[in-house]
């Protein structure tokens, strides 16, 4: 049911934690199933991702997605987070069932969430970055991935 790399990032997820005074934090869940996933973004003035940690409250996919989309986005500049999608999360996990798709759009609006709240701190516009929804409703994940 589940890819191996699904397995290792959800038995030995990375990058779990918090960040004391992060550069940019971003919550977003799924009422409906009730996964809740927090991402901390540590930025540097070259806007570049130094650190990125999660917790998460889910199941075993949101964590995994959780654990990859940290690691595509860790030494990373803003531009190029921008462009960690869940269908590259996905990819990235070797895919995920259709049931869990959510838990990678979670991963990628978290990453969102985050460079908003980084944006909104520093003042600066992100290019292609819009307001992130707190709640991601299952009705987003009915499309085919």
């Amino acid at each position: 049911m589940y890819s191996e790399k699904v397995m290792d990032h959800f038995q030995n997820p990375r990058n779990v934690g918090e960040i004391e005074d992060a550069s940019g934090m971003g919550t977003v869940g799924n009422a409906k199933c009730g996964d809740i996933m927090r991402i901390y973004l540590d930025i540097d003035d070259n806007q570049i991702i130094r650190d990125v940690k999660f917790k998460t409250f889910g199941c075993g996919a949101a964590v995994a997605t959780s654990s990859m989309a940290t690691e595509m986005v860790k030494g990373k500049s803003i531009r190029e987070a921008m462009q960690v999608t869940n269908k590259a999360v996905m990819e990235a996990l070797d895919g995920l069932p259709p049931v869990k798709v959510h838990c990678s759009l979670l991963a990628e609006e978290a990453i969102h969430a985050a460079l908003w709240d980084y944006a909104k701190k520093h003042g600066i516009e992100i290019e292609g970055l819009s307001q992130p929804k707190s709640d991601i409703g299952e009705e987003e994940t009915d499309e085919e991935y």
